[in-house]
């Protein structure tokens, strides 16, 4: 029945698109002349009809109007306008290649929202961060970074300093759709989360959805990442690099058959530990990863890609522990035209994420990981100059090891073990569509349908009255459920399976061409999840499918906002109020241990979450100084009820603060240029403390003193905030010679602020009375980078 539901709208709408036949369409690729990229977002605007339209993620573009003579305009940042007189008698193909703006000082380079070229269009809650944008920021150690970038952003947030990942509108760092060339990534972070796992020089484009998500996304309930890499170079070959005090990079890409293939490879590796070891420290950290790519241009019609990235974090603290991690992909895409009205891509992707952990004192030596299959197919259908129908299918194949434990020498008393392995199939189908129905309104509608199916081969738990969880009434907690039996599921036999519906709708209504108001609305649904129970990037990142006890999560999703450009464009505000809830949102019981856990269903129970806020983000897009000031306002909670008139649940029941609860978030991000030769940058960022729980007492039990805790998140670690600045000095900003170099220097920080990324109580020696201690990580960090380019 829900399959049908789909096939109706796709035929209603294309029968909708039926009465173009009298016009003509004019499709074709837009490149960039200096690299011969193909340009995403590129505006095409056709001022006689009054009809626009924008290049896909492949450059694609086509619009369909009445035969006659136009005027075709295209626009995108960082490139000069093209205008051009064409008449049309037939169907016509044609491609344009755009060239780089002068670096002048009046370079528009901030543009990421409510910009002219989308004031009409029904797509709000995301930020478009162009590259050229991102390499204004301040550049920490002197590498800018593109989630350093991101957090600047209304709605987003990290839960500490330190942190790996990303909050976005009060989900949680599993809720984020990572998508870098299409494949998963798991984890964004290098080395604490000082780097990102992305290598600007080798990022072409940048796209964050918050909310009015497209159905062709999906399987998460927080936000959707889309960055592509770059293509490489087919005229030409050009080398970048950057050498820093903490690390270095290199990329390479020219073309392999000129006008018809090309490639690119970059690296980046750091050398901190080789200092650490000539300073006698026995502590070591250090990451490397490994960015390619390479496509073919069969014909016009046809072109194939192949790419990949390769990277690995290694941590080892003297006696304590050892942690590595780190994410893989390959992907073979193949994009197809069918006509100069339907356009295709198919991908083939393989996806990975391993994590180590050796805890020195126990003797352990324990590995999990989770790996994808992923095969998608999407269309693209140009019916006419008002609407757009776009299409496809996604099935993605899950192995999830948990844990396998290995003894870490001889004398260690842990017995090699391996975790059951769990097996997981999720598929999609989806159909939206683009409908312009008047001047001033503009629709995006849409509908996904997602089905996950746990597979075996695995002996799952069975417990009394189906739950993993008890409550004892008598100590008033919550204990682990002991099994009273298993069944055994075979070899891709289904255990459980989940389906739903998710629609999606975004409307934009056009007061005039300076501003407009929009409204969304997005169900999504996440079927695997994160377990663990820290906000670090150790000592634990588990990824677990839904099953029986672990159910999927459901997000409904609405958001209003407000878009205003003035002067022409030198300024420009976005305001947006949002609400979302979530179903099955768990937690974890009281005192819960995950390392090297066979069923974790035994320390969860299923609650629900909801998230509220207003964002406001005023731009300043053009001259020497550009920038923005974001301010977020919001609520994330949790509430996670007995399941009975006798259980209290957590928090007895009420609602408590989500871990990533920040109220206020403020950042303010500039850039200015000086002269030709210096130009600066500075980011100020304020974020009420994250939620914590404190001890409110303490008793004595055989001797040994233990804390007795308050309600869960009810307090607030102190308030974050810190100042970054950055100056880039290049030598001969107008040399002619291939070679091209600058100097950028940083400082992480600048008044030493000592952020808590915990608070540890102990007890005074001296006194005898309790205090607290701030753990902060990072304090002044100065940097020196030189970049490169020939």
């Amino acid at each position: 029945m829900k399959y049908k539901i789909i096939y109706t709208l796709l035929f209603i709408t294309i029968s909708f698109g039926a009465y173009s036949q009298e016009k003509v369409t004019l499709s074709g690729v837009i490149t960039a002349k200096s690299n011969t990229e193909t340009v995403i977002g590129a505006s095409i605007y056709i001022p006689e009809a009054k009809v626009s339209t924008v290049t896909n993620s492949y450059g694609f573009y086509s619009v369909t109007l009445p035969r006659g003579a136009y005027t075709i305009v295209i626009r995108c940042i960082g490139m000069e306008n093209i205008e051009e007189h064409i008449s049309l008698k037939e169907n016509t193909r044609k491609n344009f290649s755009m060239l780089e703006k002068s670096k002048t000082l009046d370079e528009v380079v901030v543009r990421s929202g409510a910009t002219a070229s989308n004031i009409r269009q029904p797509e709000m809650s995301v930020n478009k961060l162009p590259i050229a944008t991102i390499k204004k920021m301040p550049a920490v150690m002197g590498e800018v970074d593109v989630l350093r970038a991101i957090l600047q952003l209304p709605g987003v947030s990290n839960a500490q300093e330190g942190a790996t990942g990303f909050n976005v509108r009060g989900g949680s760092v599993d809720g984020n759709l990572i998508l870098l060339d299409e494949a998963v990534v798991y984890n964004t972070s290098h080395l604490f989360g000082f780097f990102s796992v992305f290598n600007a020089d080798v990022i072409k484009d940048l796209k964050l959805y918050k909310g009015g998500i497209p159905a062709n996304f999906g399987g998460r309930t927080s936000s959707v990442l889309d960055i592509y890499q770059k293509e490489g170079n087919n005229q030409e070959y050009h080398v970048t690099g950057g050498i820093g005090a903490i690390s270095s990079r290199l990329l390479v890409e020219g073309p392999i058959v000129k006008d018809k293939s090309s490639f690119v490879v970059a690296g980046r590796t750091s050398y901190a530990h080789l200092f650490m070891k000539l300073a006698d420290n026995p502590n070591s950290i250090s990451f490397y990863d490994l960015n390619a790519k390479l496509n073919y241009k069969i014909n016009d019609n046809n072109r194939i890609f192949l790419s990949g990235y390769f990277g690995k974090d290694k941590m080892d603290f003297s006696n304590f522990f050892s942690n590595n991690y780190g994410n893989s992909f390959f992907n073979l895409r193949w994009n197809h035209i069918f006509s100069s009205k339907f356009f295709s891509n198919a991908s083939f992707i393989y996806s990975k994420y391993d994590y180590g952990l050796k805890i020195k004192y126990v003797g352990i030596d324990w590995k999990s990981d989770i790996r994808n299959y992923n095969f998608k197919y999407d269309f693209s259908q140009h019916l006419s100059d008002k609407l757009v129908l776009s299409y496809g299918l996604n099935s993605i194949y899950y192995q999830f090891n948990p844990g396998t434990i290995k003894p870490m020498d001889a004398k260690s008393p842990i017995n090699p073990d391996q975790i059951e392995k769990k097996y997981a199939w999720e598929n999609a189908l989806y159909i939206s569509a683009e409908q312009k129905l008047t001047d001033k309104i503009s629709l995006n509608y849409g509908l996904r349908y997602s089905n996950f199916l746990r597979l075996g081969e695995q002996n799952v738990n069975n417990y009394a009255n189906n739950q993993a969880v008890v409550f004892n009434p008598e100590l008033g907690i919550y204990e682990e459920g002991t099994p009273t039996g298993t069944t055994h599921y075979k070899k891709n036999e289904r255990i459980t399976g989940f389906g739903n519906l998710e629609p999606r709708l975004a409307v934009s209504f056009a007061i005039n061409d300076d501003q407009s108001i929009k409204a969304s609305y997005n169900r999504m649904s996440q079927y695997i999840h994160l377990i663990s129970n820290t906000a670090s990037v150790s000592p634990l990142d588990i990824w677990a499918p839904s099953d029986q006890y672990l159910k999927p999560e459901i997000l409904d999703q609405v958001a209003l906002g407000y878009f205003r450009k003035f002067s022409n464009g030198k300024y420009s505000l976005e305001t947006e109020a949002f609400y979302k809830k979530i179903k099955n949102k768990a937690d974890y019981i009281d005192g819960a241990e995950l390392i090297a856990r066979r069923a974790i269903e035994q320390v969860m129970l299923n609650g629900e979450a909801r998230a509220y806020g207003l964002e406001v983000m005023l731009k300043k897009n053009t001259g020497k100084l550009t920038g923005w000031l974001s301010y977020t306002l919001s609520r994330a909670e949790q509430r996670t009820p007995g399941r009975n008139a006798e259980e209290p649940g957590i928090n007895n029941g009420e609602w408590y603060r989500a871990n990533y609860d920040k109220t206020h978030n403020l950042s303010l991000t500039a850039a200015y240029q000086l002269t030709k030769k210096w130009s600066f940058g500075g980011i100020f960022t304020y974020q009420m403390g994250k939620a914590a729980t404190y001890p409110i007492g303490k008793y004595q039990y055989q001797g040994i003193t233990i804390a007795n805790y308050g309600e869960r998140n009810i307090n607030s670690l102190p308030a974050y905030h810190h100042l970054d600045l950055s100056a880039t000095y290049t030598p001969k900003p107008n040399s002619k010679k291939r070679w091209k170099g600058e100097w950028v220097f940083s400082i992480y920080n600048v008044y030493g602020r000592n952020n808590a990324a915990s608070l540890m109580f102990e007890q005074n020696k001296e006194t005898g009375l309790s205090e607290a201690k701030r753990i902060s990580i990072f304090g002044i960090i100065p940097g020196v980078t030189y970049n490169f380019r020939f």
